[in-house]
């Protein structure tokens, strides 16, 4: 307990000091009921921090937005393996892969919806921000080469493995008008969206900060 303490006190004073670097921790694997409340609640007052600094502001015009300003393909990371390649690599069981880098077989969660998905071709990997949203919150003023980061993001919580299904319910909504359906992750999701808008200065509506607000009181302490 006095370590943990100890350790969100570290990560208030880090926040403080480097307001745009900041990024929530998740729990770590494997930890107990009581810790993981313990680390939750932490992560979800260093975002409450992170979000009082985020703009709010009216969302831009999708005039001129095209996927492609983001991602005309998918970057490559890791040798022959591009982002996409490293997230489902980095959130599956048992992956395996072709010489290409892309997996042919593995065992993938979906925390949006709780589905367990084996085969590749059921899952998508979820840009947490949409593309499109985050044109609206800034991004349509950032150069080709920024807005190709943010799309192959692989520090911050921006890419995330989630079942297909999913994915496509979401499309480019913020979180005043759709939330995973497992509530369970809601704290998760908020914290991961806040971390993303905050590195990249990127605004926040009104409704959109309420529903963060809403989500965020999911976090146990």
């Amino acid at each position: 307990m006095i370590f943990l303490r100890r350790a969100v006190q570290v990560a208030v004073l880090t926040l403080v000091a480097l307001p745009i670097a900041a990024v929530v921790a998740a729990p770590p694997a494997g930890a107990t009921p009581r810790k993981r409340s313990q680390v939750e609640a932490g992560a979800g007052a260093l975002a409450r921090r992170m979000l009082v600094q985020l703009k709010v502001a009216r969302p831009l015009s999708l005039r001129g937005y095209s996927h492609r300003r983001f991602q005309p393909r998918w970057a490559h990371h890791k040798g022959a393996c591009d982002a996409r390649e490293v997230v489902l690599s980095r959130d599956g069981r048992r992956v395996r892969r072709n010489a290409a880098c892309h997996p042919v077989k593995g065992l993938w969660y979906s925390p949006y919806d709780g589905k367990w998905l084996k085969s590749e071709k059921q899952v998508d990997v979820d840009h947490v921000v949409p593309l499109a949203y985050a044109w609206r919150s800034g991004a349509r003023t950032w150069s080709q080469a920024r807005r190709r980061a943010f799309a192959n993001d692989l520090t911050r919580p921006e890419l995330i493995t989630v079942s297909h299904s999913a994915n496509i319910a979401k499309g480019g909504q913020g979180p005043q008008s759709w939330r995973p359906p497992r509530r369970a992750y809601w704290c998760r999701y908020a914290t991961s969206w806040i971390t993303v808008k905050h590195h990249y200065r990127l605004s926040v509506t009104r409704r959109e900060r309420v529903a963060l607000l809403n989500m965020l009181r999911t976090c146990r302490g």
